[in-house]
């Protein structure tokens, strides 16, 4: 907790022994020449998206082709993500040492994680009911509409208790890498971590080493991808700029300037107050992770940045514990850019269609974007898919309203990806720091071997 003293000795000992040996990080200080600025994986990012954005306004229909680019990108994103996952989370439960210690950050975990979601449901109401978002657009719904709809959209299905509690168990090993669904991922790897703990000690000593030769590799596989980041970065902005052009969003800019207000005054004030209160300044971190920053932005998609994410705590002093337990779980249950969303573009539909919800109904409807939140990274489609199953499941208002919202989706992902990762990198750090497996001695040399300076008292 925040003053609490930290117990650098053990946490120290642990990062010592748990490091990732990969990346060009692991090599002495002496021997790494320094980067030429056009090399650095950020600015390749940066004039990939400035390049995207120029194509698309230039020659539209060229840069609707490039769609493949970024579609590319994130099938081999996609592809590692399941593993990685796997073997982090494995990694974590095994390094813990025992059931009970893994219970201790795991509920720590999910209170944060329950505490901070609602904080962000609650806040963008607020924000969406006082800045009337919607208003003015006086849309009607017609049966023919509402029918077509529920047609097109009614497979996202009512969001019950029993359904949620099913999607979290899967039938098939394979079948749930094959899927992509990270909570029954999450699932497999909390079992085939605890059983690891109940082997003898010689053959969890070479089951571990196994797997963390793996996940090695796994990070090597990671940085090969990387190479192909910008031009994911150019095809997905291309592609966004060249099929919606400026006159096809124009009428839901307000929207789109209340959604990336509420999300930066959600990542620079909640956040911010978060980090303050462990001892770590919010434009410093945001600095620290501006290339992954960069590439969320690009390709909309929070997982991303997931893998380099890992890295990234790890050398700010996170135990592979922590990261492994709360960075992946905080990604089915802690996802903050996308409760700000749903709030937002709920008022959007009932106030566009002049819908009344009073203050018993919006409390409702919070109850159901906590649950159907949990959901985004088990349904494909991501976060609009989940905000259709809300809208379904409330039966409060029109889902005709639904291709309205769709046609702005890629802008509202690009800041909703974002606030996503770096509510989850501060949940990694605030339970890593919280249990004492966080290494403030490595956080510190970090900062200094990034930003050229040692920080302060303010990490």
């Amino acid at each position: 907790m925040p003053g609490q003293p930290l117990n650098l000795e053990k946490s120290m000992a642990f990062h010592t022994e748990t490091a990732p040996h990969h990346g060009p990080d692991a090599e002495p200080a002496t021997a790494r020449k320094k980067t030429p600025f056009y090399a650095r994986l950020g600015v390749q990012i940066v004039v990939g998206i400035v390049l995207g954005i120029t194509l698309g306004f230039v020659a539209p229909k060229l840069a609707v082709d490039m769609k493949v680019l970024g579609d590319i990108f994130l099938r081999l994103i996609k592809m590692i993500v399941a593993p990685l996952v796997f073997l982090n989370v494995v990694l974590g439960i095994v390094a813990a040492g025992d059931l009970k210690n893994v219970g201790r950050i795991g509920l720590r975990a999910l209170i944060y994680f329950e505490v901070v979601s609602t904080i962000a449901l609650m806040l963008s109401m607020v924000i969406a009911n006082l800045s009337g978002v919607g208003m003015g657009m006086h849309l009607t719904q017609s049966p023919e509409a509402a029918a077509a709809a529920h047609a097109q959209y009614g497979k996202a299905g009512a969001v019950s208790v029993e359904h949620f509690l099913l999607t979290l168990f899967p039938d098939n090993f394979v079948g749930a890498f094959a899927n992509g669904s990270l909570l029954q991922v999450l699932v497999i790897s909390i079992g085939f971590g605890a059983a690891v703990l109940m082997l003898n000690q010689d053959q969890r000593v070479s089951v571990e080493h196994a797997l963390s030769r793996m996940s090695d590799c796994f990070f090597k596989f990671v940085d090969v991808i990387m190479k192909f980041a910008p031009l994911g970065a150019f095809g997905s902005i291309a592609f966004a700029i060249g099929s919606s052009g400026m006159n096809a969003v124009i009428s839901l800019g307000y929207l789109l300037i209340v959604m990336y207000l509420s999300l930066a005054f959600f990542v620079i004030v909640v956040l911010g107050i978060v980090l303050r209160l462990y001892g770590f300044n919010v434009f410093r971190f945001l600095r620290y992770f501006k290339e992954e920053i960069f590439l969320l932005f690009a390709t909309a998609s929070s997982e991303s940045a997931l893998p380099r994410l890992f890295e990234k705590l790890e050398r700010l002093g996170c135990s592979r514990q922590s990261t492994g337990l709360v960075l992946p779980t905080g990604y089915a249950f802690n996802l903050d850019g996308t409760a700000v969303y749903m709030s937002l573009c709920v008022m959007f539909i009932a106030n566009a269609y002049g819908v009344p919800l009073d203050l018993h109904q919006q409390l409702g409807l919070l109850v159901i974007m906590l649950i159907t939140s949990k959901g985004a990274a088990t349904v494909s489609g991501g976060t609009f898919i989940v905000f259709a199953a809300t809208v379904t499941a409330s039966g409060m208002l029109p889902i005709e309203g639904l291709p309205i919202l769709f046609g702005i989706n890629r802008f509202t992902s690009q800041a909703v990806s974002i606030c996503n990762a770096m509510g989850n990198s501060v949940a990694t750090l605030v339970i890593a720091r919280s249990t004492g497996e966080f290494d403030e001695s490595a956080a510190r040399s970090e900062y200094q071997r990034v930003f050229g300076v040692a920080p302060g008292k303010v990490i």
